[in-house]
């Protein structure tokens, strides 16, 4: 029998019903070997995985892990770290409050202050709370926008950002040095339940009234208070805060999808909890035709990322992309910021290096400053610190192509709450102007170009997964392509070493003669490489044709098949 198998098997620490799932799967050596192969690693986000049992499952003894190196990190800081504390949030998620309760017990264990949401909460209120409460850290329970059977938990710092590369490191340096069971502190439920502190609903008054202050034109919101939103939270943490901010922001006619609204981590009515897939918007499509609605806004499990649905010229539903929401956003809160004298004249926005270059011709044309950082939320919130430190740039935006936006600097992650409120003003600006979001896209393509992208997940299956990723990276750091697509290639860098200002990141970057940009790295959660293609061409179509033309050569290049 697999060694680490026998010792979940036989160890006092672990339960009885965990022990029953394992001795199911004792005579399937591929699945034991899914499961004990390998561990679940913690990065700089913190860790994600499957639901189940064994080292590389997410499980209570994982979460007990993880949460003892975070303890580590916090007791090397100081006396004064462990008072200041922990705020703990989770999503919808099957076993995320658990998980949460159970990362309190060990910090309660290690002498570490643990304050804990008395429900569910969007993750950028996680975020807000470290910096309100002055904790030391965070932690949130969440998958964020994966299907149901997975989980996750990731870590924040004092400024309300995730784990910088060091701390992080720091923390997988303990976990590996620690045994999963032995070396791991855990307080009883009593202490625990007695010694973590609630934060309670009264707490999200303060949140909200950050999100609020997000709005630029409240006027435009009391004279289109009318307009028909469909909202769906995909049963998740947004259920509450997002149709409450709109309300209180002035929208009268906030219409939520009933079915949705139900909080499970199942996720009952979708195959998948993702905005950035239109199926999921079946049930709003049909609520939005029966109520005449043109855009419906929708929210992942922990509400950090926004989808946006609407009806093109000839009145069908579409789905805006990431980067089409966030060029959109952009325009409209340098535009709207301009118009009401409150652009500073030294505003920055800041976008990942992934995120469409139709952001830097917005910016240009408003003469704010344009700044491209590493793919991460954390390093827009690490540029927003930086930003508060010296005072050359004061931040007004920052978004990711993966459908994440955030223009408060209250949080340092992505915050959907706050960007369905800006989305839904956005729309009544338009519509007081006799136009539709889909006209607004439009007249963006007018005004910057022709402006296309597009991802593509190259999945690496197989125990041996991280060894495919690591020899296709390292295939494409010696060779270098002459041209693609017949575009020459002006610029290759690679990351591995730091270059363009960023910090080493195992990524290679390549410019065209054209301006198209082509990005290739590595997932930093799950066994995939994700391409990047980034162009710019005279119309839709040529767009379309440019980016396939690209990745199919690029693709026989590298040799990849997908």
């Amino acid at each position: 029998m697999n060694q680490a198998l026998q010792r979940w098997l036989t160890s006092p620490v672990v339960d009885a019903d965990t022990k029953e799932e394992l001795s199911a799967i004792a005579q399937d050596e591929k699945e034991v070997l899914s499961r004990f192969g390998s561990s679940l690693t913690f990065g700089t986000g913190g860790i994600r995985g499957l639901l189940g049992a064994g080292s590389n499952r997410m499980n209570i003894y994982v979460v007990r892990h993880a949460t003892q190196g975070l303890a580590d990190l916090i007791r090397k800081t100081g006396a004064e770290a462990c008072r200041r504390g922990v705020i703990v949030g989770h999503d919808s998620r099957n076993f995320s409050r658990e998980f949460a309760f159970e990362a309190c017990r060990v910090l309660v264990a290690n002498g570490i202050k643990a304050y804990l949401f008395d429900e569910l909460r969007p993750t950028p209120e996680v975020s807000f709370a470290i910096r309100e409460l002055n904790c030391i850290a965070g932690i949130n329970i969440t998958a964020s926008h994966n299907p149901k059977e997975y989980n996750g938990y990731k870590v924040y710092w004092e400024d309300g950002a995730q784990l910088g590369l060091e701390q992080a490191d720091v923390v997988y340096a303990s976990i590996c040095a620690k045994d999963i069971f032995e070396d791991v502190k855990v307080a009883s439920v009593a202490q625990t339940e007695s010694e973590t502190e609630l934060v309670y609903k009264d707490f999200d008054d303060k949140f909200l009234a950050n999100v609020l202050a997000c709005s630029i034109d409240p006027q435009v919101i009391h004279r289109q208070k009318e307009m028909t939103i469909i909202y769906t939270p995909f049963h998740g943490t947004g259920y509450r805060l997002v149709p409450e901010v709109l309300k209180r922001a002035g929208f009268d006619n906030v219409v939520c999808v009933p079915e949705q609204m139900v909080l499970s981590g199942e996720f009952p009515t979708v195959e998948s909890p993702n905005p950035e897939n239109k199926e999921g918007f079946a049930i709003a499509m049909k609520m939005a035709d029966d109520l005449g609605a043109d855009f419906i806004i929708g929210t992942d499990p922990d509400a950090d990322r926004v989808g946006v649905i609407i009806r093109d010229k000839n009145g069908d539903f579409v789905a805006l992309t990431g980067n089409q929401t966030g060029a959109l956003l952009l325009d409209y809160v340098l535009g709207a910021r301009k118009a009401t004298g409150n652009l500073p004249v030294n505003a920055a926005a800041v976008k990942s290096i992934v995120s469409t270059e139709m952001a830097t011709a917005i910016c240009k044309k408003y003469g704010v400053a344009m700044i491209n950082v590493l793919t991460g939320f954390k390093f827009i919130g690490e540029k927003i610190k930086e930003f508060e430190a010296d005072g050359n740039h004061t931040y007004v935006f920052g978004f990711e192509e993966s459908y994440g936006y955030l223009t408060g600097t209250y949080a340092r992650d992505k915050d959907a709450v706050a960007a369905s409120l800006l989305v839904a003003e956005m729309a009544a600006h338009y519509r007081e102007k006799g136009m539709t979001l889909a006209d607004a896209l439009n007249a963006l393509y007018e005004e910057y170009g022709y402006y296309g992208e597009k991802t593509v997940s190259i999945t690496m299956k197989g125990v041996d997964g991280a060894e495919k990723m690591k020899a296709l990276m390292s295939r494409l750091r010696n060779i270098r392509p002459q041209s693609l697509a017949g575009i020459d290639v002006v610029q290759v860098f690679d990351l591995q070493n730091g270059a363009m200002g960023l910090p080493a990141s195992d990524v290679m970057y390549y410019r065209l003669a054209d301006g198209s940009v082509l990005v290739v790295r590595p997932s930093g959660t799950e066994p995939k490489v994700k391409f990047y293609v980034l162009v710019k061409g005279t119309s839709s179509t040529d767009v379309t044709a440019k980016i396939d033309s690209l990745r199919t050569e690029f693709f026989s290049f590298a040799e990849i098949n997908n």
